[in-house]
């Protein structure tokens, strides 16, 4: 790699490394790199949606809820929460339409099949690791809406509509939170 392509692409991270950045919350140790679940839950409407289940703390509590029956209104409260990311982009993040979408939001009590639930989860729980790396939701959300460098100029949630393009984005998301820009 050229020294000139270096230096940009640490010209375009510096600000993430700027010592007037707004201090993040302390981080719990996180075994295995795993995701911060409760961030996450929380995102999703936490006991408000979620109901008599327990917060995940684990990847197979996750998958155990996932599997035994989470409502839509997890995704509800989700969509709710956003402010920058817009319906269209979810719904294709997710791989709906809209206007399913939408169709999901007037009934919330309904059970959500395991593989959108698990979508969901996963988009969330990239949500949840780009604020923490981010500094905060609606960076999150900026974020997640604009061209990446480290991504080939791809938008982080264009990339969300695959299993693949999400581990890039959260791949992506590690690097920068550990300081590596390429």
């Amino acid at each position: 790699m050229h020294e000139d392509t270096c230096q940009i692409m640490l010209n375009v991270a510096a600000p993430l490394r700027s010592p007037n950045r707004p201090n993040r919350p302390n981080r719990p140790n996180r075994p295995n790199g795993s995701p911060p679940h409760q961030a996450t839950a929380t995102l999703l409407g936490g006991r408000r949606t979620l109901g008599t289940l327990p917060v995940p703390q684990t990847r197979a509590d996750v998958h155990s809820a996932l599997v035994n029956g989470v409502s839509y209104a997890i995704l509800v409260h989700l969509v709710s929460q956003l402010h920058t990311l817009t319906l269209d982009e979810v719904a294709q993040a997710l791989g709906m339409s809209s206007r399913t979408l939408r169709r999901h939001q007037e009934q919330p009590d309904k059970p959500m099949p395991p593989d959108l639930a698990s979508r969901t989860w996963h988009f969330a729980e990239v949500l949840a690791q780009a604020a923490e790396v981010m500094g905060g939701h609606d960076a999150a959300e900026r974020w997640m809406a604009a061209p990446a460098v480290g991504l080939d100029g791809a938008r982080p949630i264009e990339l969300m509509r695959t299993l693949q393009g999400a581990e890039l984005v959260s791949d992506l998301l590690g690097r920068l939170e550990h300081g590596v820009y390429s």
